[in-house]
């Protein structure tokens, strides 16, 4: 079984090419075991949750493998990350929620906390357009009021447009003055979710979920800028490099930045 499994994780880097493999950073030592020889790399298959993911992952640098190999390394390896516990609750009839068919149509605002090592809180502003699901903004502070999230939308309004819709909860942040004047001044409407239903906010909560198990719950952030480093250069691999399968196998970048012509409002090839 040991030589079975050595020859298959050669075969894997040798299907890359020498320099491929070195991208990959899939390694064999001696005892023909797998090691991650460079973290950065290494990373992006570590902490992709889902294993389809990983597939695209890695024909996208040029590796084919069979998807049932890959799930039993995958397992083996102990890759997976694991998924946030919840209770189970009885689920009545839900309508499924509208999808925007264009870009900057309709953005999605939400609140994560997280603490520093000295058990210091501080929160994560995340912005993210429902359409492309680009993340445009993770702001980390130990305190976000309604004025900072107000210079926040402007520094993103500034270089990509304003929405025609932002979707929130009615937290106070969401519900200040500077938040109702900021979006009667720029002609935005604002729709509040009904309270205790986060799945009405359905986009940034999957979001949220992932840049906590991606993210935060891998990193332990000695101090606030630490924190801003590491969750912004996640932010970018979120963007640039983590296909999407909603979104045909492309990332968000690659989805935002697309051809227009030979696609249908469901985001498919035709």
């Amino acid at each position: 079984m040991g030589d079975q499994r050595e020859e298959l994780l050669a075969a894997a880097c040798l299907q890359a090419g020498g320099a491929a493999s070195e991208d990959l950073s899939l390694c064999l030592d001696t005892a023909g075991r797998r090691r991650l020889a460079d973290p950065a790399e290494g990373a992006g298959l570590a902490t992709t949750s889902v294993r389809l993911s990983a597939s695209l992952l890695l024909a996208r640098q040029g590796v084919r493998i069979n998807h049932k190999k890959l799930y039993r390394l995958y397992k083996e390896e102990r890759l997976s990350v694991r998924k946030r516990g919840g209770r189970k609750r009885a689920l009545g009839t839900r309508a499924p929620m509208a999808i925007p068919e264009d870009q900057n149509l309709r953005w999605s605002l939400d609140f994560v906390m997280d603490t520093l090592v000295s058990g210091r809180r501080f929160r994560i502003l995340t912005v993210v357009d429902d359409f492309t699901r680009e993340c445009l903004g993770l702001v980390v502070d130990t305190s976000l009021s309604g004025p900072r999230v107000v210079r926040e939308l402007d520094r993103i309004v500034e270089s990509r447009g304003g929405p025609r819709m932002i979707v929130s909860d009615n937290g106070t942040e969401f519900t200040s003055n500077a938040i109702l004047a900021w979006q009667e001044e720029q002609q935005i409407e604002w729709h509040y979710i009904a309270p205790g239903k986060p799945m009405q906010n359905g986009f940034v909560e999957s979001f949220n979920g992932r840049l906590r198990d991606e993210c935060l719950n891998e990193h332990l952030f000695a101090n606030l800028n630490e924190a801003r480093q590491i969750i912004e250069e996640w932010r970018i691999d979120y963007n640039t490099n983590r296909p999407h399968t909603s979104l045909s196998g492309l990332t968000p970048t690659e989805f935002a930045t697309r051809p227009t012509q030979g696609h249908n409002q469901n985001r498919l090839y035709l």
